[in-house]
């Protein structure tokens, strides 16, 4: 799954369609690909997901009960690892977590009889 985050801060007044004129505007990307998008507000205390699942948009939204997020991708297209959305959720930094490599296919081993 592709995950890009809007490296500038969204007006979180806004709800999915402001959102999908963001993931246009500043991501240029189609907001029906099925990709997730995620956007931050100015103060680092929140974030806000978004994702078409084929029926329709999802849009979650998580604020920090104590400080701010300690991590955002600030270049490079904005776009992030499942593995560093997953340490960003749990309000930690990517950088200096240390936990298990990404994720990567493994080839199923070939079945004979």
């Amino acid at each position: 799954m592709r995950i890009f985050a809007a490296c500038e801060p969204v007006d979180f007044r806004r709800g999915i369609d402001g959102l999908t004129a963001e993931c246009r505007r500043l991501l240029n990307l189609d907001p029906f690909s099925g990709a997730v998008f995620l956007f931050r507000n100015r103060t680092l205390s929140a974030l806000k997901i978004l994702v078409y699942d084929g029926t329709g948009f999802w849009l979650c939204y998580k604020r920090l009960s104590r400080g701010k997020l300690k991590w955002w991708p600030v270049e490079g297209g904005g776009q992030v690892s499942a593995r560093d959305l997953q340490v960003l959720l749990y309000h930690g930094d990517p950088r200096s977590a240390g936990y298990a490599p990404e994720w990567r296919r493994v080839q199923q081993p070939s079945v004979s009889n």
